[in-house]
């Protein structure tokens, strides 16, 4: 794992590591992005949306896992639902400095029969919480095979954070 230089700044470390947060991404049905209880922020699953030619969102790739969708697609995706997922976390709070920790990741893999290697794909968004935010971004997490997912994405990936109670958007 390739760690960014020191700093606490999660925005900085992204940075760091050549990446950067989207715009965040709209429902795509009828939810909320996130919900605050208390200092626990609640992210709705995140697809691996990106901006298409046109700037409208569209998946990164489509398919099940590993028949349409390889093993290193797969990842790519999960890392991208990350991303995706700290762009809501952002919206809502303000700062990903205001993240105190992850507290649960739930990553689901639009898997086919027989395929048993979820956890490696959830190891790409788990490592990359983890590179942004050090030790408080270890988590709980499941790693869940489908049938299928929204829009046809081959991940889907939702959060549990928790937030400094001194921010307060």
């Amino acid at each position: 794992m390739n760690q960014p230089a020191p700093t606490t700044d999660p925005e900085s470390r992204l940075l760091a590591l050549g990446l950067s947060l989207p715009v965040a991404p709209k429902p795509v049905a009828a939810y909320i992005p996130t919900r605050r209880a208390g200092d626990l922020l609640f992210v709705s699953g995140q697809i691996p949306l990106v901006p298409g030619p046109d700037g409208s969102p569209t998946l990164l790739f489509k398919g099940a896992v590993p028949d349409e969708v390889s093993m290193e697609q797969a990842q790519e995706c999960a890392r991208r639902c990350v991303l995706n997922g700290l762009a809501a976390m952002k919206a809502a709070v303000g700062s990903l400095a205001c993240l105190r920790q992850v507290v649960r990741v739930g990553v689901f893999v639009c898997s086919r029969p027989g395929f048993f290697d979820q956890p490696k794909v959830a190891n790409a968004a788990s490592e990359l919480l983890m590179e942004v935010f050090g030790d408080a971004g270890r988590h709980a997490r499941a790693a869940v095979g489908s049938i299928a997912l929204p829009l046809g994405a081959p991940v889907e990936i939702e959060f549990i954070v928790e937030i400094d109670p001194a921010c307060d958007p």
